[in-house]
Order: C-alpha cells, then sequence, then structure tokens
C-alpha cells in the first residue's frame, strides 16, 4: 500500500504570459516527483466583448498554447478564459479559479494527498514539494501549512519601496498575534498554502470570494484543525503592480504607490493588548460573566450585548475547552481585524501609526540582538531602499523564529499521539 500522498498543485492564471514560465520551471526542477499541476486558465466572458481587455484574451491565449507543449510534467489546463469558457459577470475571480481547481482536484484525490495552492508569479527552490510533504508527514493531524515566504526585489526603487513598506505591515500583524497567542496568527497568501484533502473535504471547501480567498480558506482551516508554519523552504512572491482582484497585495502596491496606506496602519501594541487580555479572560467567563476589553466590539459587531453572546456560548457546550474553542470560532481572524479597525479608526486609540513599529520591537524584542535604530527614522517615500530591505529583514527573522519556535513545540506535543492537543486551547 502507497501511503506517500499525491502533491495537487492549483494554478490560477489570468495575463500571467510574461511570468507563469518561470513559476513552470521551478515546478520542473522539484526533487519530489509524484505531483500532478493543475492550471486553470481564466477571465470574465464579457472581457471578449470589450476592447480595453484584448492584452489580457491575447496573453491567456498564450499561456493556454504555452501549457499545451508542457509533456514533461503531469499537467491538467482548465480553460476558462477562451470564448464561450469564460466566467459570467457574477460569479469570476481568482477565487472562483482557485475553486474550480479544487473542485476539479477532489475528483482524483485521496484523502491522504495534499494540495499546494500556488500564484502564478511566484519561484521556489528545487526541495519546495519535498519539504512541505515532510513537515505533513511529521504533523499528520495538521490540516495545513502556512509556509514562510520573502518577497523579491524588482530592481525597481518605487515598486520596492511600496512592497517593502506592505510586507511590513504584514509581519507586523502577524509578530503581533504570535505576541498575543491568537489562533489566527497566519498570514494568508495565495502562493504559499498547502493542505491535507481529507482537511478540505471535512470542512466542505469555502465559498469563492472576489478576493481574500486565501484569507476564508486559511481561516475556516484553522477552525477545524491546527495549522503549521515552519519550512526551510520559502515561496518567492513576485513583486509587482496588479489591480486583478479589489484587495491584497497588488491593490494595496497600488495605492501605495500614492501615499495611501490607510488600508495597513501599524497598528498600536496597545490595541493588540486589548485582544490578549479579552483572550485571558475566556477560561473565566465560562464560569462567570466578565467585563472585557471587546465588550463595547462585539455589541457593535454582533448586535447583541457580551452577556447574552457567552450565555448563548455557555449552553452550547459543556467545558471550558469547547467553550474556548466557540469562542475563538465566533471572535475569528475576520472580527480580530475589525476590532483592531474599530477601535484605531473609530475610538482613535493608539493611532500613532508612525512610532509604533519602532515602539512595539524596542518594547517586545529588546532581547533579540538586533539594533532597532534603522526603524527609528524609516521613511516610506524617502529612505534608501537598502534601509527598508534590512528593517524588512529584521521583521523576517523574528518571525522565523516563532514559527520555528512553533515547530519546535508542535514536535513536543507529538500529535500523533494526542490528536486533542490541537484544538484551540492546546495551541
Amino acid at each position: 500500500m502507497n501511503t506517500q500522498p499525491v502533491i495537487y498543485i492549483a494554478l490560477p492564471a489570468m495575463d500571467e504570459i510574461a511570468v507563469i514560465g518561470k513559476t513552470i520551471e521551478c515546478i520542473r526542477k522539484q526533487t519530489f516527483k509524484d505531483f500532478h499541476l493543475f492550471v486553470c486558465v481564466n477571465q470574465p466572458e464579457i472581457y471578449h466583448q470589450a476592447p480595453a481587455y484584448s492584452h489580457i484574451i491575447s496573453s491567456n491565449r498564450k499561456t493556454i498554447e504555452m501549457l499545451g507543449n508542457v509533456n514533461d510534467i503531469k499537467i491538467t489546463v482548465i480553460d476558462r478564459s477562451s470564448p464561450g469558457n469564460g466566467w459570467d459577470e457574477k460569479n469570476y475571480g481568482v477565487g472562483w479559479a482557485r475553486k474550480v481547481l479544487f473542485d476539479a482536484i477532489l475528483e482524483l484525490a485521496e484523502d491522504k494527498d495534499v494540495i499546494v495552492s500556488m500564484d502564478a508569479d511566484t519561484v521556489f527552490h528545487e526541495r519546495f514539494l519535498e519539504m512541505i510533504v515532510d513537515k505533513f508527514r511529521m504533523f499528520p493531524s495538521a490540516v495545513a501549512l502556512a509556509n514562510p515566504y520573502y518577497h523579491a526585489l524588482s530592481g525597481d526603487k518605487e515598486l520596492d519601496r511600496v512592497m517593502l513598506r506592505y510586507e511590513m505591515y504584514m509581519r507586523y500583524y502577524a509578530l503581533n498575534l504570535w505576541r498575543i497567542g491568537s489562533p489566527y496568527n497566519f498570514t494568508p497568501l495565495g502562493s504559499a498554502i498547502s493542505f491535507s484533502v481529507s482537511a478540505y473535504r471535512k470542512m466542505s471547501g469555502v465559498a469563492p470570494k472576489f478576493s481574500g480567498e486565501d484569507f476564508y480558506l486559511l481561516q475556516k482551516l484553522r477552525k477545524s484543525g491546527r495549522i503549521l508554519h515552519f519550512n526551510e523552504e520559502l515561496v518567492y512572491p513576485a513583486t509587482r503592480y496588479s489591480d486583478r482582484v479589489f484587495f491584497g497585495t497588488g491593490p494595496a502596491l497600488i495605492k501605495g504607490r500614492t501615499g495611501d496606506w490607510s488600508s495597513y496602519p501599524f497598528y498600536s501594541p496597545v490595541l493588540f493588548n486589548k485582544i490578549a487580555e479579552f483572550y485571558h479572560y475566556l477560561p473565566l467567563m465560562f464560569e462567570r460573566d466578565i467585563a472585557t476589553s471587546a465588550d463595547d466590539f462585539i455589541q457593535e459587531s454582533f448586535g447583541k450585548s457580551p452577556l447574552s453572546l457567552w450565555e448563548e456560548l455557555r449552553l452550547n457546550n459543556s467545558d471550558t475547552v469547547h467553550f474556548m474553542h466557540a469562542c475563538h470560532v465566533k471572535f475569528d481572524g475576520l472580527r480580530v481585524l475589525q476590532f483592531l479597525r474599530y477601535y484605531h479608526f473609530h475610538k482613535n486609540e493608539g493611532i500613532d501609526t508612525h512610532t509604533n513599529l519602532y515602539d512595539y520591537l524596542n518594547t517586545y524584542h529588546a532581547d533579540s540582538g538586533l539594533n532597532f535604530k534603522v526603524f527609528r527614522k524609516l521613511d516610506f517615500k524617502r529612505s534608501k531602499v537598502r534601509k527598508l530591505n534590512a528593517a524588512r529583514n529584521m521583521l523576517f527573522e523574528i518571525e522565523q523564529s516563532y514559527r520555528l519556535k512553533d515547530h519546535q513545540q508542535n514536535i513536543e506535543k507529538n500529535p500523533q499521539s494526542h490528536p486533542e492537543r490541537w484544538k484551540f486551547l492546546g495551541s
């Protein structure tokens, strides 16, 4: 009986002829050979009636032709771009492309297999798939892997500045979630997610989204089990502007180019501390009502008093462990972000984003051995790319230390013998 999983690579592509060749070449060079690549070349059907999109139509046609000549790896091409095959006006976008890919893969895959979500502008080293298989072999109870990532510099100073600013936002956000013990301490990148077929089947997939499908996928997976965070092999997403989705990396860079970072502030550590305080009281709240720092937000967000919400969860959960799990499911990663935005924008708490990054590092990582002086006068419009990159690298190093510690703790927990430890309380 063959217990080794097959890797199914899910790769959406729209207007990617200029970059997809590098990704295919990375796949071709993998040391792990038991994989099957699925590519969904896609666009809305209406593009065929709009001259403004002729370049996308041409790019997609060339992509399908190029993929048709790939005969040295196992590949399935799903054409959702040729006339008559495009998306309708209500159901389109990368979220639909990923869903179509995942559903097609499920028709062939066994529960032991692994799906690797990928983007057509991402590169990686030859042991990438091998190390993914290794992690799921080590931790068979895990449902997913949120792979470490690192955006390569493009050589365009303006583009690199905004990319580094955005990546620092993502890392700062994730680091604070690590610090406070949030179960949702992942960075959702469509090019850096792997998950077991069995886990995806059990949660009945996800509803497709125009944007942010990677976030909702990881969030739903996290509610069903444990996500791994460490891998020796990184993914290297491309640094480029893109307006093909409504939010995410590409649109963030476009807004950032104009100096608009209002959607991506460095939230005050004080706001993350409020969430930490809320987490602290969860075990006690199973026994009695307790006022928390999240009460105002819960009233506003859920449209009911916090007391009635907790009472409802108590009635439906028989012990502290299940109660806490239900609370984390209710107050999930999306609610965490909404909580931060609520107090940052509406309550004007901890609003100074210019010093939050520097203050956070000096407060919580003073013993790291890193010199944070570079953050003191960081100017994302004028600082040299070299200086910004050095700052990014420090955040990357701290994040990697969290990921490695999580990996070591997973080894100590021995999830094969104690799968119950993969619940929120034990994570």
